[in-house]
């Protein structure tokens, strides 16, 4: 895993003495890639490289450049692919050569083999850019599912890339500017975003699945893949077992790796599938076992109480399957003091207000695991793929024009001020956003009503809740140099579970039903069928004592940025009134009253840092 940054620039500025401009914009990136740099230079494009050191420390430097005839291919690449060998023997069959073991030779190659339909034949996560000195042309793709980052800038014969929008930033022609769509987004939307958009007005993102060529006088981008709608034709015994096959061979392909590897374990059943074939595959192999890790906070055992979305506390479920597994497993506790003060290293690995402690305690997750290994497999996306929200089995319909997980817009609007409401009308700038989704939905004849609904909610779980969370498991993660790689993620289970009817995926009338059902043999019972249970978060009662006063500090504070877009008394009085018990579910399922005084908090944070200038 990588960062990857560059620009274009066809006005006739050369720009081989750019190369301060370019090292400057990479080294935003160094986290990412903590282990090498590279950069490669000439009259119309600049191409940087950081590099997170995984599989062959030698041969996969970048940038990485390759001929066929005389046309001569750079490329610069972030992610891992997981069909490396498969390609590399359909390479090998067509008369290429290599000098190394690592993925990125393979996919230059691809791509120097087969062009842009490389793409339809790569398993795996990245964000990738070439350079045909040739032709003059730059070309980019994104994965998928869209698990890696890739954000542009363009503007005239400029166009700025980098996996992440502080690199772009970073650059001289870019500022960081706010127009009424971005405070939408931010107000409104976030700390979701809509696929496409960068937030900071000119800044773009290359949607999941799609690819994009750049050259003198023309930017087009286009999908290179999309769920297709279609009958299921096999019965429920055959699909468990398609499911059970896809899973394996998912986790199985992305347990390839040259550095420490290990497994993120929760005791939910994502987490613990996962660690469960990565433990039968180590054995297998005569390895010793896999270490294993989970968070908890201090003082959780005393504190913890369950709800509706919590049924029950994770660690006596970790202990459970680590031991039934025999893993080497760890924990990590996470303190108050600093689950809140890295509130804003989290919004600077974002680049935007988040998902407050449930960022920023993943990201002294991936600090801590970065201790003991470089990579990591995380359960994220089973949820979405299989249907593991309440949203999906309870009032599928929800308020009209909401998305399922933004159901109490209000209780937001109640904190900000008027001149902000009448400038980006939140309630129906959402309503656009969700009609848009809806329109995208590729829809099939035969669906029922109530299949057709379902198709609804998968669809904007798929493309605008996931990719929220990806986007905190990708930056969080690689802000601590760590890999964290997502088997549910693969493609091939995306396309196969979304034709899937919900009766069977609701099983036995629980939620992820078919996964549980497909997975037997691989968990106790127990732990199969365990109600589940969300990501961990302090149940602390200091934790929301010390976000009322870093807010109300911020109230305080004559200078405080966000002061002109909240109003000041409703915040002052939620602060006051708030406890423990008081149940705000604003987004999510782990969102609520702490968190949304946490995320104004890193708005504050976040317009002070990046010097936010609102148009």
């Amino acid at each position: 895993m990588c960062g990857i940054v560059g620009w274009t620039d066809f006005s006739g500025v050369c720009l081989k003495n750019r190369a301060d401009i370019l090292k400057s914009m990479a080294d935003k990136l160094t986290s990412r890639g903590p282990d090498d740099s590279g950069y490669w230079l000439n009259e119309e494009a600049a191409l940087g490289h950081r590099r997170l050191v995984v599989v062959d420390p030698e041969g996969g430097r970048q940038p990485m450049l390759r001929n066929k005839g005389n046309q001569n291919h750079v490329l610069i690449y972030n992610g891992e692919l997981y069909n490396t060998e498969d390609l590399r023997h359909d390479l090998t069959a067509k008369g290429w050569t290599f000098e190394g073991w690592s993925d990125t030779e393979v996919l230059l190659t691809a791509y120097l083999e087969w062009g842009e339909e490389c793409l339809q034949r790569l398993n795996g996560i990245y964000a990738f850019a070439i350079w045909d000195d040739e032709s003059k042309q730059l070309f980019l793709a994104r994965d998928r599912i869209g698990v890696k980052p890739l954000f542009y800038y363009q503007k005239n014969d400029l166009f700025i890339f980098a996996s992440e929008i502080k690199a772009i930033l970073a650059h001289q022609e870019v500022s960081p500017r706010l127009d009424r769509e971005g405070l939408a987004e931010v107000f409104a939307i976030g700390p979701a975003r809509t696929p496409g958009n960068g937030v900071f007005a000119g800044i773009s993102e290359l949607k999941p699945g799609y690819c994009m060529t750049v050259k003198k006088g023309s930017v087009k981008s286009k999908p290179y893949w999309t769920l297709k709608s279609h009958s299921h034709e096999e019965n429920f015994e055959g699909t468990v077992k398609r499911v059970r096959e896809l899973v394996y061979d998912s986790i199985k392909r992305q347990l390839v790796s040259d550095v420490p590897l290990c497994t993120l374990l929760s005791g939910g059943l994502d987490s613990s599938a996962i660690t469960s074939v990565a433990s039968e595959v180590y054995k297998a192999e005569g390895r010793d076992p896999i270490h294993s890790y989970s968070i908890d906070y201090l003082d959780n055992e005393i504190y913890f109480q369950a709800s509706e979305f919590q049924p029950n506390a994770d660690a006596p479920w970790v202990t459970r399957v680590s031991e039934y597994l025999g893993t080497k497993h760890s924990i990590c506790v996470i303190d108050t003091p600093e689950l809140a003060e890295a509130l804003y290293p989290a919004v600077k690995a974002r680049d935007l207000p988040g998902m407050a402690d449930v960022d920023s305690s993943l990201l002294l997750f991936s600090r801590w695991i970065k201790q003991f290994a470089t990579v990591g497999l995380s359960g994220e996306c089973a949820d979405e793929v299989f249907g593991g929200y309440p949203w999906f089995y309870r009032n599928t319909a929800g308020i009209p024009g909401r998305f399922p997980w933004t159901q109490q817009l209000e209780s937001r609007m109640k904190l900000y001020s008027q001149e902000l409401l009448d400038g980006i009308k939140p309630e129906n700038y959402v309503s656009m956003r969700y009609e848009e989704a809806i329109d995208e939905v590729p829809r099939f004849e035969s669906d029922s009503e109530k299949e057709n609904r379902m198709r609804e909610l998968f669809y904007m779980n798929l493309t605008r809740w996931m990719p929220t969370l990806l986007d905190r498991k990708d930056r969080m993660s690689m802000a601590s140099g760590l890999e964290l790689r997502v088997p549910f993620c693969d493609h091939r289970i995306v396309e196969y579970a979304w034709n899937i009817p919900w009766e069977m995926k609701f099983y036995r009338e629980r939620e992820k039903g078919l996964l549980r059902q497909a997975l037997t043999g691989l968990l106790p019972e127990d732990v199969l069928w365990r109600k589940k249970s969300p990501y961990p978060k302090t149940h602390n009662p200091s934790y929301l004592e010390a976000i009322k006063k870093m807010t109300l500090s911020i109230i305080r504070d004559p200078h405080s940025p966000i002061h002109p877009f909240i109003d000041r008394q409703a915040v002052r009085e939620m602060i006051l009134t708030i406890d423990r018990n008081s149940n705000i579910p604003w987004f999510g399922q782990l969102m609520n009253a702490p968190q949304l005084l946490a995320y104004l908090i890193q708005i504050d944070y976040w317009m002070r840092e990046y010097n936010v200038t609102v148009l």
